[in-house]
């Protein structure tokens, strides 16, 4: 693909699934990956995994950011500030129209069956990125012991996942996680 046509085919693509990001951006992580790792191969899954981790450790929006970074990956300048306009744009237009609306039928039955149905479909994107994210992060045994002992650590402890982030951080840092 020429720069402008990836450039566009990008931010067409996240303009078509930010909309659908239900429960926030992460939701459709795995999509995105699939799009600009395995369709394209415009970055690779250690590249996506980076984005990710540093986007994650630097406060404010950070699927913004992520998106903002991986434009910069794929097609420059143009490509980060297209990417983060798209991942924000038209969730915001929606939002915006869907609060109106809510606010306007705040009584309404189909308000509560609505946000009834969209919690498991959230709860399900959800756990699906985090499947992706910890795929693409297997890239050694260590890497792997590293992401299972922190989804253990979450689910069964009440620490904070900035520890977590940390230490995994360190082990980098360190050279352990090749």
């Amino acid at each position: 693909m020429k720069p402008a046509s990836v450039l566009v085919a990008l931010t067409f693509h996240l303009a078509i699934v930010s909309p659908m990001s239900f429960g926030g951006f992460p939701t459709v992580l795995p999509d995105v990956r699939g799009f600009v790792v395995t369709t394209h191969g415009w970055m690779t899954d250690q590249d996506f995994t980076n984005i990710f981790a540093m986007a994650q450790a630097i406060p404010g929006p950070n699927m913004i950011l992520m998106m903002g970074l991986i434009g910069w990956k794929v097609s420059g300048l143009a490509g980060a500030l297209a990417a983060a306009t798209a991942t924000f744009a038209p969730p915001c237009a929606i939002y915006f129209c869907a609060f109106r609306l809510m606010h306007r039928f705040q009584e309404a039955r189909w308000q509560r069956v609505l946000r009834s149905a969209l919690i498991p479909v959230t709860t399900g994107l959800i756990i699906a990125s985090g499947i992706v994210m910890a795929q693409a992060a297997a890239t050694s045994w260590a890497a792997i012991a590293v992401t299972g002992a922190a989804a253990v650590a979450m689910l069964t402890t009440r620490l904070n996942p900035l520890w977590l982030l940390a230490a995994g951080g360190a082990l980098g840092a360190l050279g352990l996680m090749l």
